[in-house]
């Protein structure tokens, strides 16, 4: 099977091209440092050219203002034009858990608008929104710097290896369209504020966490489950301290 991983360079699409690669399946890897720039079209027909199948985990360089809007919207649209064109059967996307009780976000309304351009599409279509990842950990951290502290929502998350993930997307990549949403979440649930402190205390760093209900995500006020899964999601088996150790040792 043929399969075009657009976003092959970036943390899961490396991922999931290896583990495709690994299953026999030829890959074609697409994204901006190869010459395949989504936005522009630039190299795009040459990339879908006789796939079978695309998985799009591509990402916006900006979570601000209109810049992931504008890219998601001109991304999604000329990937689905050339899965269109090149006849492809299977349209599978990498989205977010919560995506729809985000939509405040400047980011998370981006996502929504790239979801609903692909079910709007007419092509067969997996959507797998994934809960935030073990390695953007210390980025969420950092969104909550202030002075010497971070203040930080106490609202729940089950963070998941981002391996984990790449491997259920090539499983979805492998099998048919669900025409539906499917979601993944780490084993483990965690307040923001909890998790933080955890990472933190491993990584050897003194710095406080303030837990502050009010402290935005990404411009949004959470409520306690706003970034929790629904009931069926799959859940991944790499729990974070295994992560954490893992990666200490890197």
């Amino acid at each position: 099977m043929k399969i075009t991983v657009v976003g092959a360079s970036g943390l899961i699409g490396t991922r999931l091209s290896e583990n495709l690669r690994r299953s026999g399946h030829e890959v074609m890897a697409a994204s901006l440092s190869l010459g395949v720039d989504t936005v522009s079209g630039k190299g795009l027909e040459a990339a879908v050219a006789g796939t079978d199948v695309i998985v799009d985990v591509t990402n916006a360089a900006s979570f601000g203002d209109r810049a992931a809007l504008d890219f998601f919207k001109a991304s999604t649209k000329n990937l689905l034009a050339a899965a269109t064109e090149a006849g492809v059967r299977h349209y599978l996307a990498l989205s977010v858990v919560g995506t729809p009780r985000l939509v405040e976000s400047d980011y998370f309304r981006a996502k929504m608008v790239q979801e609903n351009l692909i079910r709007a599409s007419g092509r067969p279509y997996t959507i797998l929104r994934s809960t935030q990842f073990y390695e953007f950990i210390s980025g969420l951290i950092d969104t909550g710097a202030d002075g010497d502290v971070f203040r930080l929502p106490p609202a729940f998350m089950r963070p998941v290896a981002a391996s984990d993930v790449a491997a259920l997307l090539a499983e979805l990549a492998v099998g048919a369209p669900l025409d539906d949403i499917a979601e993944i979440s780490g084993p483990e649930q965690f307040g923001i504020d909890e998790i933080a402190r955890i990472y933190l205390t491993a990584n050897e760093d003194e710095r406080q966490v303030v837990t502050d209900p009010s402290a935005s995500y990404f411009g949004v006020e959470l409520t306690e489950d706003a970034l929790l899964p629904e009931a069926g999601a799959r859940v991944a088996t790499e729990k974070l301290s295994d992560w954490l150790y893992q990666s200490m040792g890197e």
